[in-house]
C-alpha cells in the first residue's frame, strides 16, 4: 500500500488515506501508519466501513485490547468494544436519565481515558460526536515557570470513582471498586516511543495531588486544564460516518462537545492496554 498523510492542524491531527482497514496490514504499511501516529498524535482514517470484528483485528496490530470493567458500557456483541453511545445494543435511543447516558455524558469534560490504570492505554474509535484533542507535549513546553515548578517531580491521583462524585451517578459496586483502585501518576511523563515530555492530567479522574490540600489540588488541576484548553493546542474532529480515529492517551487529552441528547450518537471504541507503567520524566 502507498499511504497519503495530510496534517489537519498545526498542533496535532492528520488524515491518512490509502489504507483499507478491512485488510491485513503488511509490515511496511503498519510502520508508516505508526510513524504518522507518533508524529501527529491523532490520525483519522475516513470512509472505513468496518465490522466490530475488523475493528478489533485492526486494534491488535498495536497491542492487546482492554476489556472494560463495567458491563453497562461494554458491547454485548464484541467484548473488546466500549460503546460511547446514547443508543443501546438493540438500537434503541436511551433517555438522558439512563445511567449509561449519564456516565457517557461526562466525556464532555477534559480527560484521558484509563489514566486510573497503572498501565494506561491508547485508543481507536469509530464514529461518534465532535471531539476535541489537545497536544500535551506543547502544553508542557509552554507552561509558565510557576506551573512547571508545581508539577515537576510531583504526582496526582487518578481515581475512576471520582467520575461518580462529579455527577449523581449510580454508585460503583464493590467489585468495580476492587477492579479499579486509584493510581498515583506523575504529572510529567516521558513518552516510551518518542522520548518527549508531556503534561499528564485527567481532570475527571484527578482528585488529589501529593503535598497539597484538597483545595490546593483542585485549584492546580483547574489552572492546568484552563491553560491546556487553548485553541492553539487543539484539533477538533467533526465526525463523518465510518471515520476511524486513533489517538495517543500518553500525550493527549480530549473532550466531546455538547450535543442534542435526542440525536442518535454511536461510537465504538477499543482501548489498547498499556504494557508498562507511566514513565516519569
Amino acid at each position: 500500500m502507498t499511504i497519503a498523510v495530510k496534517p489537519l492542524h498545526p498542533a496535532l491531527g492528520a488524515e491518512i488515506r490509502g489504507v483499507d482497514l478491512r485488510e491485513p496490514l503488511d509490515p511496511e504499511t503498519f510502520q508508516e501508519v505508526h510513524d504518522a501516529w507518533m508524529e501527529h498524535l491523532v490520525v483519522v482514517f475516513p470512509d472505513q466501513r468496518i465490522t466490530g470484528e475488523e475493528h478489533v483485528a485492526f486494534t491488535r496490530y498495536f497491542g492487546e485490547p482492554e476489556i472494560f470493567h463495567q458491563s453497562i458500557i461494554r458491547s454485548r456483541a464484541q467484548k473488546e468494544i466500549f460503546r460511547v453511545s446514547n443508543v443501546d445494543d438493540d438500537g434503541n435511543l436511551m433517555p438522558p436519565s439512563h445511567p449509561t447516558v449519564q456516565q457517557v455524558s461526562l466525556a464532555q469534560l477534559w480527560h484521558t481515558d484509563s489514566s486510573y490504570r497503572l498501565m494506561p492505554c491508547v485508543e481507536i474509535s469509530r464514529t461518534g460526536g465532535e471531539t476535541q484533542f489537545i497536544n500535551m507535549y506543547m502544553v508542557f513546553d509552554e507552561l509558565s515557570g510557576s506551573l512547571k515548578r508545581q508539577v515537576e517531580g510531583r504526582r496526582a491521583r487518578h481515581d475512576f470513582g471520582n467520575l461518580h462524585r462529579l455527577r449523581d451517578l449510580k454508585p460503583l459496586t464493590e467489585a468495580e471498586k476492587a477492579a479499579m483502585p486509584p493510581a498515583w501518576q506523575p504529572f510529567v511523563r516521558r513518552h516510551p516511543v518518542t522520548g518527549r515530555k508531556s503534561l499528564y492530567i485527567s481532570p475527571i479522574y484527578n482528585d488529589a495531588v501529593e503535598g497539597m490540600t484538597e483545595s490546593e489540588a483542585h485549584r492546580l488541576i483547574d489552572d492546568l486544564t484552563e491553560f491546556a484548553a487553548q485553541s492553539r493546542f487543539m484539533y477538533k474532529h467533526r465526525w463523518e460516518p465510518d471515520d476511524v480515529l486513533m489517538w495517543d492517551n500518553r500525550c493527549t487529552i480530549h473532550a466531546v462537545t455538547p450535543h442534542d441528547p435526542t440525536e442518535r450518537r454511536v461510537m465504538h471504541r477499543t482501548t489498547i492496554m498499556g504494557d508498562e507503567p507511566v514513565l516519569a520524566a
